[in-house]
């Protein structure tokens, strides 16, 4: 199976079919290729892109501009991330069609959890070229 949960206990022993049971503070938070962006993987298919993931947003930071490659979704579980169409506050959800571009900031932190069907697709600055994991 391709699809995972980095870092959990015990996986390699699991059937293939049975269920994940992931207890998120176990999990490590990985830096992004964003500074003041982490992350906890969730669950990730290397090979089709798919990830579900926490990310932890530090007071003040920005993500470049992207495009979303296939459908994003977020939920915002505290604070909020703001770009040019809107906010999404805590306990607020967003998501965005194919094709959407934007940049995103968080002026007073967040902790989010998104569901990606393939990697974003940055357009410029040091990260054009780069997937978000």
């Amino acid at each position: 199976m391709a699809a995972e949960t980095p870092f959990l206990a015990n996986q390699e022993k699991l059937a293939r079919l049975a269920s994940r049971y992931v207890t998120v503070a176990d999990l490590p938070w990985k830096p992004t290729p964003t500074p003041g962006i982490d992350m906890k993987i969730l669950l990730q298919d290397k090979d089709t892109g798919l990830l579900t993931a926490l990310f932890r947003w530090e007071p003040g930071t920005s993500l470049a501009l992207h495009e979303h490659v296939e459908i994003e979704q977020t939920y915002v579980l505290e604070g909020s991330i703001v770009d040019d169409e809107g906010e999404v506050r805590a306990g607020d959800y967003v998501w965005r069609p194919k094709g959407n571009r934007h940049l995103a900031r968080s002026p007073n932190g967040a902790l989010v959890i998104s569901f990606f069907l393939k990697p974003n697709k940055f357009l410029l600055g040091e990260l054009a070229g780069k997937e978000l994991v």
